[in-house]
């Protein structure tokens, strides 16, 4: 395999000059391939390659894009070992989590490979005429969803595979109809070309256009700033910061034919813990949440960042189990140099708060690249008036807060902002005692865990991966599951048209055997 070239559709390029390493942030070493930066010859050249792909992969039945995709997941596969030593190596998470995070994008790929062969996604709905109609004879008018066009996809930092360059947003556009083009993470540019190389091998062997997918370098924000605001470039997919996304969110609204941006962002994830539930379960609660809290680092975006409770002798004591708790995990190392480098910042930001206090603190000397986890503490009246500790902390760490009473617990989440989950821990009939609570935290997050924890999303079709903003751009969209293919597609209608003409889901015949919303009933019979 030739190391550090862009894939411009089915075609290795590599015409520019800058170029840069990946990290291993285990050995904390560069690694040795070097990787070339995307220029703006070759950026155009992948939109000009995506968009006469449009033309024809837009119109792929859904049984082709199936195989497609179910082809995707057996490459994957199929790059074996040199997939996970790669993933390994730049990001030194290890062989387990990357073997896991490898199932589920193949997993989300054959989901979606599903989905189309049903075919029922496309919410056909078709109402008849009615020439006779009186005072106004009514037309013949069909509905379904179609694709936007081109979509751009910035690979994740956290999640080499799921997130990124075959991840949920990749699958669920060409699941869609649109030619994606991933801006490949710099922090894992090798996994991403191994994976793109999967991609390019099965659109090759199931016939897909070229240019149906392109795989660009960048060590910075240049190439993903230019594929932003390139005029044949009609979506984005995006998963990562705050400060990144609401910047590609703005760059997009400012271009001359503004374009959607489907941005997952930051997250705190508020737990509740209300007082009998720490009064019956505070050691085992302690436990569960020192895990929680340091599961890979803290470095996912449903990573419990804060812990709410009421004051008194219950919470007095799950504090001092969980900083007891905490203390006793080994540290492990984050992704990346610049994401510790970050943690190590935004913690001192949070700690240098007033009335602030630390009540657990990893102090003993860890390696490299490696993260001391740490649990605060502050008073309810003190978060409310001080925005800066309602700010996400990216990794091992939480803070929590004493509330007065349920009236100050319901001001507090009902001034937080977005969330992407929101967490109840309650023993017995204790939540009904709560429910202006639980409807204030409805109100701010996506998704409601009872007496668990936020961190682990399933991918499945009930599933919400989103949330209000800065959740997310858009809290109308899941970022996973199968229903995530809804941020790619537009409503579109035909009035009056030929049945020979129509695409295949809204002819009378109804070939495809699809399940159609026909003169308000659902159903698969023909016209």
């Amino acid at each position: 395999m030739i190391t550090g070239k862009n894939y411009i559709g089915n075609q290795l390029s590599a015409k520019g000059t800058k170029t840069y390493k990946t990290f291993n942030p285990q050995l904390n070493l560069e690694n040795n391939p070097i990787y070339t930066e995307a220029t703006k010859e070759e950026i155009d050249e992948a939109v000009a390659l995506a968009s006469k792909a449009f033309k024809s992969f837009r119109q792929t039945s859904g049984k082709r894009k199936a195989e497609f995709l179910n082809t995707i997941a057996d490459e994957i596969l199929a790059l074996d070992s040199e997939l996970i030593e790669t993933y390994c190596s730049e990001t030194g998470l290890p062989e387990g989590r990357a073997m896991g995070e490898r199932g589920r994008t193949v997993g989300q790929l054959r989901a979606f490979a599903e989905l189309l062969q049903e075919g029922s996604w496309v919410e056909a709905a078709i109402d008849t005429a009615q020439p006779d109609r009186q005072p106004m004879p009514k037309s013949d008018i069909r509905k379904m969803l179609v694709p936007l066009g081109p979509v751009v996809v910035f690979g994740a930092s956290n999640f080499p595979l799921a997130y990124s360059t075959a991840g949920g947003d990749t699958a669920a556009a060409l699941a869609a109809g649109c030619p994606v083009i991933v801006k490949s993470h710099p922090m894992h540019a090798g996994t991403g070309e191994l994976v793109a190389s999967a991609i390019i091998k099965a659109a090759e062997k199931t016939g897909m256009p070229n240019g149906v997918f392109s795989n660009l370098n960048s060590s910075g924000i240049e190439v993903g700033t230019q594929l932003v605001s390139h005029p044949g470039v009609k979506a984005v997919g995006f998963t990562g910061s705050i400060r990144g996304g609401r910047a590609l969110y703005d760059l997009a609204a400012k271009r001359e034919e503004p374009i959607p941006v489907f941005a997952e962002m930051g997250s705190i994830n508020p737990v509740i813990i209300l007082p009998n539930a720490l009064k019956n379960r505070g050691e085992a609660l302690a436990k569960t949440y020192a895990g929680s809290i340091t599961l890979g680092t803290g470095q996912f975006c449903t990573n419990p960042g804060l812990l709410l409770g009421i004051k008194g002798e219950e919470l007095s004591n799950f504090i001092k189990k969980l900083s007891n708790e905490i203390v006793k995990i080994e540290p492990s190392s984050m992704l990346h140099p610049n994401i510790i480098g970050a943690y190590e910042n935004n913690k001192q930001k949070a700690l240098s708060q007033p009335e602030l206090t630390v009540v657990a603190d990893f102090n003993s000397d860890v390696k490299p690249n490696y993260a001391r986890q740490t649990v605060t503490t502050v008073e309810g009246a003190t978060f409310i008036k001080n925005t800066t500790l309602h700010q996400e902390v990216f990794g091992p760490y939480s803070m929590v807060v004493q509330c007065e009473n349920a009236e100050q617990l319901e001001q507090i989440i009902s001034k937080l902002e977005g969330q992407l989950t929101g967490t109840l821990i309650a023993d017995n009939d204790e939540a009904s005692q709560y429910s202006q609570v639980i409807d204030a935290l409805q109100n701010r997050v996506g998704r409601i865990i009872y007496n668990g924890v936020p961190t682990g999303v399933e991918v499945c079709p009930s599933m919400v991966h989103g949330g209000p903003y800065p959740a997310s751009t858009d809290s109308r969209f899941t970022a996973v599951g199968i229903h995530s293919i809804k941020r790619w597609v537009r409503p579109f209608s035909y009035q009056d048209w030929p049945n020979n003409l129509l695409p295949d889901a809204l002819k009378n015949e109804n070939p495809l055997k699809i399940s159609r919303l026909v003169n308000n009933n659902q159903t698969t019979d023909t016209i």
